[in-house]
């Protein structure tokens, strides 16, 4: 009996975010086809709850201080060559040194993963960065992006050859997401009340952008409307963003509850659904806020507005906390509409963003990158 091919995940980071969360639904749909290795270059490793009891992951212990010097190369080499997996993925940026070391004398091919940009990179993809992606993704097997935006980046800026460029869109077990909130959280939360909840979904970083939401959730409030906000996720920006709410008087209707395993058991008490990021590409959180069937208030994004259903996109405008308060307000003061809204972006998330899909895509791309055939 053959050992399943193995495969090694290289994270800048394996904290929770978009790449760790699709790696995890992968590898607990896939079950024991593939055995995986995770080094996570900042030895974070907080994604690693989201996996399966049993899944067959080992986290690599690798205490790196990145240099950016030969010395790093060599190592990033020597670590690959000692663990000759079947196939190398590399996500985003902070780890596009080990497809570096991988182009001369290769030692397995080469699958690069890229979810979006950091904050560096808001307005324009820097010339230096660019210049290395088109060296390093044009030499891989497969460029995989989640977003169309990105793809276009991806051929038209870091001039990535077109037949090297996957777009494999994120995916949701729709269903997990089709159920009532938990009535204990809410009441953990004090959210049993009737007002309506805006929600969002974010690692409280700089280029999610949360004051954004916070300074529009101020305005319909200074309008006299009746609301909560809920920010589920942390970060390093948590206070500052807990001094900002204090700061515009609105203590006691602004709820951070930290980092939460398992979104659903939230989302469904949400009445809109927000996103007030610099930058996004695909968020998968969104996808989650659509199979609920909620509706949804955003900047102008990303995909967000080819991802929503048509009857949503008249509320993804602008990219200032003007725009996003006059789409939250327009939705607060229709709940039929809202309504009408959600259904359709449940059924756009069943009909495109299953997670069965992206599991079966990834499932072929990655035997077909190990075998050398398209």
């Amino acid at each position: 009996m053959t050992s399943a091919p193995h495969l090694l995940h290289v994270f800048s980071s394996f904290e929770v975010g978009g790449s760790q969360i699709r790696f995890c639904q992968l590898v607990n749909a896939l079950g024991d086809r593939y055995r995986h290795s995770v080094i996570a270059l900042d030895g974070r490793t907080d994604a690693r709850g989201r996996l399966r009891p049993g899944a067959p992951v080992e986290i690599i212990s690798f205490d790196h201080h990145k240099t950016g010097s030969l010395r790093d190369l060599r190592r990033f080499r020597r670590t690959l060559a000692t663990l000759r997996p079947n196939l190398l993925l590399t996500y985003n940026w902070g780890a596009i040194e080990w497809g570096l070391v991988n182009i001369i004398r290769p030692i397995c091919p080469h699958i690069a993963v890229v979810d979006g940009f950091g904050p560096e990179e808001v307005a324009a993809s820097l010339p230096r960065r660019s210049f290395i992606r088109w060296f390093v993704y044009g030499r891989a097997r497969s460029l995989v992006v989640p977003s169309r935006v990105l793809e276009r980046v991806a051929r038209d800026t870091w001039r990535i050859p077109a037949r090297i460029v996957r777009y494999i869109p994120n995916g949701v077990d729709v269903a997990r997401f089709h159920q009532p909130p938990d009535p204990a959280l809410l009441a953990q939360l004090d959210l049993t009340g009737a007002e309506p909840v805006i929600g969002t979904i974010a690692g409280l970083r700089r280029e999610k952008n949360v004051g954004r939401l916070v300074d529009a959730f101020a305005r319909i409030v200074q309008q006299g409307r009746a609301a909560r906000l809920v920010v589920i996720g942390d970060g390093p920006l948590r206070h500052d963003l807990e001094a900002q709410t204090h700061r515009l008087g609105l203590a006691g209707r602004v709820i951070f509850t930290g980092a939460l395993t398992g979104p659903e058991r939230l989302l469904g008490a949400f009445s809109i659904y927000a996103i007030s990021s610099d930058t996004e590409q695909m968020p998968i959180s969104l996808v989650e806020a659509m199979a609920t069937g909620l509706p949804v208030a955003s900047v102008d994004v990303g995909d967000v507005a080819d991802m929503v259903a048509s009857e949503n996109g008249r509320f993804i405008q602008g990219r200032d906390a003007e725009n996003l308060a006059q789409s939250l307000a327009a939705l607060l003061d229709n709940p039929t509409e809202r309504a009408r809204i959600g259904a359709a972006n449940r059924a756009a998330a069943t009909a495109r963003f299953t997670e069965r899909n992206m599991v079966e895509v990834y499932d072929r791309l990655f035997a077909s990158a190990m075998t050398g055939r398209p």
